[in-house]
């Protein structure tokens, strides 16, 4: 904190001195901060403060350490990133999975691992826990998978509590006979009859820390879980088996909770390239030269990711009237388009395409691929406000039949209502940030890999190398201008903590001076 105070002092003194030489001059006497007056002036103020002697070693220290520390607030833009203890890396295994990406996080102590589905159009982060009702998670279910999924348990983590019902976050909560019974909670998605319920919890999730100026290290962040024993529909046929992560905006959410406690900005990156794999880091706000949208509302809220597209285009002409808004989903497959939009798209689409279409059970634009290989496929890109384009890489798929041929089938299907899908498929290649703190949409290309520079899984660290930060879900801080700051930790300061308040109070003595000796001017 003592950090952030001096570079206040420092801006307030800048701020009052530029706006009044704006009006007029002024003049001042300047005094060097460990100077006799310095230390008299301090000392008629009821404060002891010794600094080192003039021309000694301890002085020249003092000096370069603050040069330094100077040097490091001006760098202070290099953020760090955060990513699963288990990796950056995400997994998508087509079909067999249900074509979502996933990731494997670390929850509870000792620590289990999970295979989370990442989906942005929704804010819990749920597991398959205390089961009556959940997916098969044997290994043997899983053809791809070469160890069986975990069910949590909160009785078997030393980290976990329950959250009661009378805790804001507990959405359920008036329907309780009790605010102290646990927290129930059921979650249903926009696949039919799909969804997952059980009670919320509060528990430990592991991080790995890479970039700004901190050495890689291993972060505990508290986060708010939820316990499914009970799942419905497509996650109990192959869907997301060992459970979601909600990456929305909502105050439940990982990133959202991450934010709330100092540790980050609200915003984090999915990048999905064209080999199947990719990344995801929090605190990820996206490279200077990315294209941005900002977010809008939804019936008047911001609630979730929702841009609006302004055209639908082939090459460099733009269809008429083909403007919506779209949720930016990463938890969608593929992208939907409403109803009265999709018709035109895929006329468009088969006009230029000029091959014959054998429309299968699941989608109904699809192609025979002939010994030639695919046909050129049009180009096309959605215009998002601000004349941002958002070219679509790819928007084709290939399946196979069970006669061996092989078929390239249009990832787009149309949706009821007014609101479309941006899905998996169409961020295809670009580095996708979703910057809640700044409401923007951000877009990039990039190598998925090139993100997190040397954002590599060290060795799993003994308990000491663990950071904990207690992540207060109930009660949490911000400061006046709405930035997040850390929780206060309460607790007996060090001997090591206690020399570094003496050396700052010194330290800080002629920015305090300066700014004490200004105010008769001032005012």
């Amino acid at each position: 904190m003592e950090i952030r105070f001096t570079a206040f002092v420092l801006t307030a003194a800048l701020m009052l001195s530029v706006e009044l030489s704006a009006g007029g001059t002024f003049s001042s006497r300047l005094i060097h901060g460990y100077s006799d007056e310095a230390m008299s002036f301090w000392a008629s103020k009821g404060k002891s403060v010794t600094c080192p002697k003039r021309e000694s070693v301890e002085r020249m220290r003092l000096l370069l350490s603050n040069d330094l520390k100077r040097q490091r607030l001006k760098l202070g833009s290099q953020k760090q990133l955060l990513f699963p203890s288990e990796g950056s890396k995400t997994h998508f295994y087509g079909n067999d999975l249900s074509w979502l990406h996933y990731a494997w996080i670390d929850i509870g102590t000792p620590n289990a691992s999970f295979l989370v589905a990442l989906d942005a159009g929704s804010d819990l982060l749920w597991v398959p826990c205390d089961c009556v009702q959940c997916a098969p998670l044997s290994s043997s279910y899983y053809s791809m998978l070469d160890k069986d999924l975990n069910e949590y348990s909160p009785a078997r983590s030393n980290t976990s509590k329950h959250l009661s019902c009378s805790h804001r976050l507990c959405e359920l909560g008036p329907n309780c006979q009790s605010p102290k019974e646990r927290c129930p909670y059921t979650v249903n998605y926009y696949s039919e009859n799909t969804s997952s319920s059980g009670f919320l919890f509060e528990d430990k999730l592991h991080l790995t820390s890479v970039g700004g100026h901190e050495h890689q290290g291993s972060v505990l962040a508290s986060i708010v879980i939820g316990c499914g024993s009970k799942q419905s529909g497509s996650y109990l046929n192959g869907a997301a088996p060992d459970g979601v992560m909600g990456l929305g905006p909502g105050e439940i959410s990982v990133p959202s909770l991450l934010a709330k406690s100092g540790f980050l900005p609200h915003s984090f990156s999915l990048c999905f390239d064209k080999t199947n794999s990719g990344t995801i880091f929090f605190g990820d706000q996206g490279p200077e030269n990315q294209r941005l949208s900002s977010f809008v509302s939804l019936d008047g809220n911001y609630n979730t990711y929702i841009v609006e597209v302004q055209r639908y285009c082939f090459g460099g002409t733009c269809l008429k009237q083909s403007g919506f808004q779209a949720l930016v989903d990463s938890g969608s497959s593929f992208t939907y388009l409403p109803s009265e939009i999709f018709p035109k798209v895929v006329t468009e689409f088969e006009e230029q395409i000029n091959a014959t279409r054998l429309a299968t059970e699941d989608f109904p634009y699809c192609y025979k691929a002939s010994s030639r290989g695919l046909p050129n496929i049009p180009s096309m890109k959605l215009v998002l406000a601000a004349n941002q384009s958002f070219v679509i890489q790819n928007p084709v798929f290939t399946i196979s039949s069970d006669q061996g041929d092989n078929f390239y089938c249009v990832g787009i299907l149309p949706i009821e209502g007014m609101i479309g899908i941006i899905g998996q498929n169409l961020m295809e290649g670009y580095r996708m940030v979703f910057d809640w703190e700044n409401m923007k949409l951000g877009w990039s290309h990039t190598k998925c890999q090139d993100i997190g520079g040397s954002a590599k899984v060290p060795p799993t660290p003994p308990p000491s190398g663990l950071a904990s930060n207690p992540l207060p879900t109930n009660e949490q801080q911000r400061s006046p201008g709405g930035h997040a700051v850390a929780p206060a930790i309460a607790g007996k300061p060090s001997a090591a903590s206690l020399h570094a308040v003496s050396y700052w109070h010194c330290a800080m003595s002629s920015l305090l001076l300066s700014f004490v000796v200004w105010l008769p001017y001032l005012i």
